[in-house]
């Protein structure tokens, strides 16, 4: 079968046809691409569907010559355009005991402004935990943390001083906040079942 689709002129009356016959042909192809390179199977689904969706509008406007590489570098593109439209995660939304929203929250505490013998010392044990955590935590991932949460240096600003990738730096934060989530969670417990 040929790798040119020209759906305008080949077939004017019935271009869902020959997409259903790119999307039968290259489907799982192009879905095991995706899951390569992304980390689950809803975000593989979702990129290949905006690909899909891609592939109807373009092919309305201009012919396409070449699908297979059309497609695999639109997929590659959307693959890039999810990382980049990643946010890094933060610690603060974790702090809430997840199984009760509207308990406690440990950044009302972090943020009180009285000044109680009660207040300062949850303070002090949160400030503790954290610090053990974070000492805990491989440098690489405890170094990201720390410029990004606590010194408010940006990603970009991080990649300059160390020669790191962006997503690099991303990725070792995003390690480090799971790990401290878990750590605060387990003192959050400790704290509510007193």
């Amino acid at each position: 079968m040929e790798d040119i689709l020209t759906i305008n002129s080949r077939m004017p009356s019935s271009p869902g046809k020959n997409i259903a016959s790119v999307v039968n042909r290259f489907g799982k192809r192009l879905l095991g691409f995706i899951r390569q390179r992304v980390g689950n199977e809803a975000d593989a689904e979702d990129i290949l569907q905006d690909v899909w969706y891609q592939l109807t509008t373009t092919v309305d406007t201009e012919p396409i010559e070449q699908i297979s590489g059309w497609l695999f570098r639109v997929a590659r593109n959307k693959i890039i355009d999810r990382y980049r439209k990643q946010r890094p995660v933060s610690l603060e939304p974790n702090l809430r005991n997840g199984e009760d929203p509207a308990g406690p929250d440990l950044t009302d505490i972090l943020l009180d402004d009285s000044q109680s013998p009660e207040t300062a010392n949850l303070r002090a044990l949160f400030w503790k935990t954290l610090q053990e955590a974070l000492d805990e935590l491989p440098e690489e991932q405890r170094m990201v943390f720390i410029w990004n949460e606590l010194e408010d240096i940006p990603f970009k600003e991080m990649a300059n001083m160390t020669g790191e990738n962006v997503n690099t730096l991303i990725s070792r934060k995003r390690y480090a906040v799971l790990y401290l989530r878990e750590r605060l969670l387990t003192l959050y417990h400790e704290i509510i079942e007193h």
